[in-house]
């Protein structure tokens, strides 16, 4: 049995912490200054965390491994199996063409490039985040505002700063489940919470957007819009966070916000309206302007020869694969299906690991859950296998598809892993806890230093779901140090962080790729870090003011 002891250097809170910050450091150095490869530097951080565990806090050997294996399998399933599965079934619309007519669709709504905007980067861009995450809605929405005539670098911009309030249930609500699991609060609470903070960002988000396009003139021509779409998805984040069901929350509030734009569009009109780039509308591209090479490459795959632009794409059956996801989603989170799937769960104490922590009491984290039928991720892969057989993609194509996902996200998919064993390691050991314990130094003020702390984390690793992983339990000890409520300040880890993806170097590098403009990330950077800054002080202070009582009837 290993029992956790919070100050093992000359039983110091404050030179203890030093030891206990060293995986942190090590990773942030490795990622933020030397610019090392993710899976590389989240490598060498869990070594250093295995020595600190070894060496300063006297863990046993086995222990400290099977806490990592613990932490990497959990990296595996269910966060990984999640995005593998949804990143697949996006992987089957574009080999099918269907993808490309969603964009046929967004121009239909408005040919006012700003309404566009909204339409793309706000709208379809969270719902992209809230089933995939992973940069997926960064790379995606960039792309498609390019060809609505958007200029590269500004369409790259646009795109990273619109992938922030839908994160934090982003992928099914992975960083949700993540905080969960690594600070061993309830899921609820912690999505009551989180719905509680980020709506007051998607409120401003669409105005931020327009305003990048055009600037003050944008605002005075199409604010009744943003509002429109702003308030939607705050209302329907709010909602289904707290009311509803928390995987889904990202997905209602988008499509409630999309709907909610065409709507009101088809009473009111800007002013001013900027159009598109002139030009054909291609049958199969859907872009602002043609694109024949790319039609006939989408031609070849469709196996349609020459016919095939002669027969486009349906709206309904390129939107066919989301709306299977979210029914066999929200079949599977009713209350009686989940029950019968549940029986299936197999959980049980992760072999080897013996821990007390300073009060004598095991870790909730010891405990690993094999929800096989019950995790987002099944469902999602149902989603697939029926989105197979709508896009009419033989099983061959459909394989193949998906060996080309697992191999694009193998990476991604080592490198989540070992952050997740870095912050097994650190939490059973104790060296998040002693971390806790001495940022609660700081008393009632650390609230506002709490989401601060988020926006670190996932400014360095480009992920919720990491930063989440590595700082929800130090909040935890933190809140319950100094006297503040540990779902509250968990939950800003979440909210703070959200707003640092869009100056993260993974986000930038995907957003510059995708728009074809690689090696110019510090021209994106510049313009989006002002706003990073800008938000995650507005969260702080919130969180600030929810921790007193002028707020605190906001926390449930």
């Amino acid at each position: 049995m290993y029992r956790q002891v919070l100050d093992p250097v000359s039983h110091s809170l404050g030179l203890t912490s030093i030891f206990a910050l060293a995986p942190l450091a090590c990773l942030f150095v490795l990622l933020g200054v030397l610019r090392l490869k993710a899976q590389w530097a989240a490598l060498a951080a869990l070594g250093v965390a295995l020595v600190v565990a070894l060496a300063v806090y006297s863990m046993p050997v086995g222990q400290a491994a099977d806490a990592g294996l613990e932490g990497a399998a959990f990296g595996l399933f269910p966060i990984m199996w999640i995005v593998v599965n949804a990143v697949w079934i996006y992987r089957m619309t574009e080999e099918t063409g269907h993808f490309l007519g969603l964009r046929r669709a967004f121009e239909t709504i408005s040919s006012d490039q700003r309404i566009q905007v909204i339409a793309i980067a706000f709208c379809f861009g969270a719902l992209l985040e809230a089933l995939a995450g992973f940069g997926t809605p960064v790379a995606i929405c960039g792309v498609m505002m390019v060809g609505l005539g958007i200029r590269p670098v500004k369409a790259a911009a646009i795109a990273l700063v619109a992938d922030t309030a839908p994160v934090a249930f982003g992928a099914i609500a992975i960083p949700i489940t993540t905080l969960s699991q690594v600070s061993g609060l309830h899921v609820h609470p912690l999505s009551q919470m989180v719905g509680r903070q980020t709506p007051f960002l998607a409120l401003v988000l669409p105005f931020v957007l327009v305003g990048m396009v055009d600037g003050r003139r944008g605002l005075r021509d199409t604010w009744p819009a943003a509002l429109v779409a702003g308030a939607v998805f705050a209302a329907g984040q709010f909602a289904c966070s707290n009311y509803i069901s928390t995987p889904l929350t990202d997905i209602v509030a988008s499509l409630l916000s999309a709907a909610a734009l065409v709507a009101f569009l088809r009473v009111w009109s800007p002013g001013s309206i900027e159009t598109t780039t002139a030009g054909a509308h291609p049958a199969v591209a859907g872009a602002a302007a043609s694109d024949p090479a790319f039609e006939r490459e989408i031609i070849e795959r469709r196996g349609s020869g020459d016919e095939g632009p002669r027969r486009p794409v349906s709206t309904l059956a390129a939107f066919a694969p989301y709306l299977i996801i979210i029914v066999v989603l929200g079949l599977q989170s009713l209350h009686a299906i989940q029950i019968h799937l549940e029986s299936a769960t197999n959980s049980f104490k992760w072999p080897g690991l013996d821990v007390l922590n300073a009060k004598g009491k095991a870790p909730t984290s010891e405990i690993f859950k094999l929800n096989y039928l019950t995790a987002a991720g099944t469902g999602l892969f149902v989603s697939g296998l029926l989105s197979m057989l709508v896009l009419r993609l033989s099983p061959r194509r459909a394989v193949v598809a998906y060996g080309r996902t697992l191999a694009e996200l193998k990476w991604a998919i080592f490198t989540v892993a070992t952050v997740l064993a870095i912050a097994y390691v650190m939490n059973l050991s104790g060296q998040t806890i002693t971390l806790g314990m001495w940022a609660a130094g700081a008393g009632g003020f650390f609230a506002f230093l709490s989401p601060l702390i988020g926006w670190f984390g996932t400014a360095v690793t480009g992920s919720d779901t990491s930063t989440n992983s590595l700082f929800g339990a130090l909040q935890v000890a933190a809140a319950k140090q100094s006297g503040l409520s540990p779902t509250l300040l968990a939950a800003a880890n979440s909210s703070g962080g959200v707003v640092a993806k869009m100056v993260s170097p993974q986000n930038l590098a995907i957003g510059a790729a995708a728009v074809g403009f690689g090696g110019r990330e510090g021209e994106i950077f510049r313009q989006v870090i002002g706003w990073s800054v800008l938000f995650v002080l507005g969260v702080a202070v919130l969180v600030l003011l929810q921790s007193t009582s002028a707020l605190s009837w906001m926390v449930p």
